[in-house]
């Protein structure tokens, strides 16, 4: 197998700049592979929100989207695969690692096909993460699509065994997927506690209750607030709800018939939210299904416990009794029973936490070495390729 190390590599990267878990783990993985003297290309609508540092190997290329009067929906996808095209080009990159089969996957083929008549053979690495499966999956009008993209990329990844069966069992898939789960790097959720900041937000007789999410339905935002309240009703304690999105109106509106909204503070969007998380007591996911469940793992990299739905891919990140539990969805008192336990038992929640740390450095990848061994594997492929022919 060709070693990465021995040679540097121009790599294109196509992901979601929003916030979220997949923008999350490509900009870290960019970021990683640009410290490994990799030269690394973010294509895509706006700047990922988690690439906030300067380095001469990360380069950024905004697809623009012109509002021409003769389409009525903006083609995003078309711009992008133009986008593409021009950046392989021009910055002669030698491979696309693109997140999510569509529109990443689908319009990175358009544009290896364009370069494919140019005598240019670009490898493309697709990533699933979830959603292009879960969601746009269950739309029968993107089937097609979502299984000519997968089948047609040198190499295809998913982020759980969970995301993986659930994509050889709803699609007719040709094309190995390997699981590459997704990873954080430990050494950014390594504070001391904050007292300061943790007395802005409880008194020293309160627990500090947090949720990270996107707010969107498949959430069940409402459900943490549920939660809450029959926590509150034991324990003095106080809600974090950091994010945001179109679940927010109704949140609110929530907080308001339960009388809570003294107890619950919207934080908004966060960059970091490290320093947040190393205050809190508790962390609640009671999400209907999510494909691993980054966020998770970054409560566990800072010593908090996980209440969790056991759904999709979160019973291979929370292991129900060692990092904290996993409760049915939309089972509010079954949640809420867990997090009163561990709020009033500060020497099983200090078990959790301990446990739930040695679990993470199984989880830690080193998020230089994982990916690389992917790219490896299709560099190789394609010059043995290249041998025969």
């Amino acid at each position: 197998m060709i070693a990465l190390k021995q040679s540097k590599y121009k790599i294109g990267i196509v992901c979601y700049p929003t916030y979220g878990g997949s923008g999350v783990v490509a900009t870290e993985l960019g970021m990683a592979l640009a410290n490994k003297n990799h030269e690394v290309h973010f294509i895509s609508y706006s700047q990922p929100f988690r690439l906030d540092v300067f380095s001469n190997k990360i380069n950024f290329h905004e697809v623009s989207v012109p509002d021409y009067p003769l389409f009525e929906y903006i083609p995003y996808e078309h711009n992008l695969t133009a986008k593409l095209v021009d950046v392989v080009l021009h910055e002669k990159l030698n491979l696309l690692h693109v997140h999510y089969a569509i529109p990443h996957a689908s319009a990175a083929l358009s544009a290896k096909q364009i370069l494919a008549s140019k005598g240019i053979d670009l490898p493309i690495i697709t990533t699933l993460h979830g959603t292009d499966i879960t969601l746009l999956g269950k739309d029968k009008s993107f089937k097609s699509v979502i299984e000519f993209a997968i089948n047609n990329s040198d190499a295809v990844t998913a982020v759980s065994q969970s995301l993986k069966k659930e994509t050889l069992s709803s699609f007719n898939i040709n094309k190995e997927i390997q699981v590459v789960p997704n990873f954080i790097d430990s050494n950014l959720y390594k504070f001391k506690i904050d007292e300061d900041l943790r007395r802005s937000f409880v008194s020293k007789e309160e627990k500090l209750v947090i949720h990270i999410s996107n707010f969107r339905k498949v959430k069940r935002v409402q459900d943490v607030l549920k939660v809450f309240a029959k926590i509150r009703e034991k324990i003095p304690s106080k809600l974090l709800l950091i994010g945001d999105g179109p679940e927010r109106l109704e949140m609110e509106q929530l907080c308001r018939n339960l009388n809570l909204c003294e107890s619950i503070r919207f934080i908004g969007k966060l960059k970091a939210v490290e320093k947040i998380l190393s205050v809190s007591d508790l962390f609640l996911l009671p999400s209907a299904t999510e494909s691993f469940g980054l966020v998770a793992l970054e409560a566990m990299a800072s010593s908090v416990p996980v209440i969790s739905s056991n759904s999709g891919g979160l019973p291979e990140v929370n292991l129900d009794g060692k990092t904290g539990f996993l409760l049915n969805v939309k089972d509010v008192d079954g949640m809420a029973e867990k997090s009163i336990l561990l709020l009033k038992d500060n020497e099983k929640t200090d078990k959790l936490k301990k446990q739930g740390y040695k679990v993470l450095r199984f989880w830690e990848y080193d998020i230089n070495n994982n990916p690389e061994k992917c790219l490896q594997k299709i560099i190789k492929a394609k010059k043995e390729s290249r041998h025969e022919h």
